[in-house]
């Protein structure tokens, strides 16, 4: 019983409903930390699932130019990884409350099968916010996030954001175009959450390798308090699948 307000209170962190009628849910702006140098700048706007606005300035290490650009008017970008999260909190709310109030449990196995199949949504909306996919340069360089800004990104930067933990992070990537004379070493990196420096890829018919790498990233508290959340009530499955291990044996004489 006391698990499913504990879901609730975590699908409600993904909701974020506005203060006042309409229930909309409300944009917070988060300043973008960098550790070290300052080369990367920006605000992002959040708004549930979506990120509304990215507003970005990017110091080119090369001739220190100063790049600015920030997603178009009509555009926001869905983060994959909080809509599956929230989903996956639904679904085990649902798994939860899909029973009549009078429903009595007939059989210690019956609830561990129960407890089973929401600690796999909890574990799974859990590893959506702490696992990253991992993509390939190409598969970024092909995304419509690439189409998402203005003035257009020029085409040797390239963006990615994810979710990690409780953090909304920014990943920047500059490239610099590798001439036919060079590209006897040639050796396409693989799927990673981050590249580093000197990864090469092709695209567009064009071979690129990556110059420099520029990670910035902000804590999103409410983040912060869900993975709390999966945590405790996955304790709290966990606890209640022990107590019945513990009592099975004596499940037929007692009142459940």
């Amino acid at each position: 019983r006391s698990l499913c307000p504990l879901l609730q209170e975590a699908a409600h962190r993904f909701a974020l409903p506005a203060s006042g009628a309409g229930g909309a849910v409300k944009q917070e702006n988060f300043v973008l930390g960098t550790s070290g140098m300052d080369q990367v700048k920006g605000v992002l706007t959040l708004q549930g699932d979506a990120l509304c606005q990215a507003d970005v300035n990017l110091k080119m290490p090369r001739n220190n130019q100063l790049l600015h650009f920030a997603f178009r008017e009509d555009k926001q970008w869905k983060l994959q990884q909080i809509q599956d999260a929230r989903n996956h909190v639904n679904q085990a709310i649902y798994l939860l409350m899909n029973r009549d109030v009078s429903y009595q449990f007939k059989t210690g196995s019956e609830v561990l099968k129960l407890m089973d199949a929401v600690m796999l949504q909890l574990s799974r909306a859990r590893n959506r916010l702490t696992t990253p996919a991992t993509l390939t340069l190409p598969e970024i360089a092909s995304s419509g996030l690439t189409k998402m800004f203005t003035p257009t990104l020029p085409p040797d930067v390239l963006v990615n954001f994810y979710i990690n933990l409780n953090k909304l992070c920014l990943t920047v990537y500059q490239l610099h175009v590798l001439q036919p004379s060079t590209t006897k070493n040639f050796k396409p990196a693989g799927g990673s959450i981050l590249h580093n420096p000197g990864a090469m890829f092709e695209f567009g018919n064009q071979r690129y390798e990556v110059s420099h790498v520029h990670k910035v990233e902000c804590v999103v508290p409410w983040l912060n308090d869900a993975l709390v959340f999966f945590t405790v009530s996955l304790q709290l499955c966990q606890q209640l699948k022990d107590k019945i291990s513990v009592f099975s044996s004596y499940w037929n004489y007692r009142p459940y």
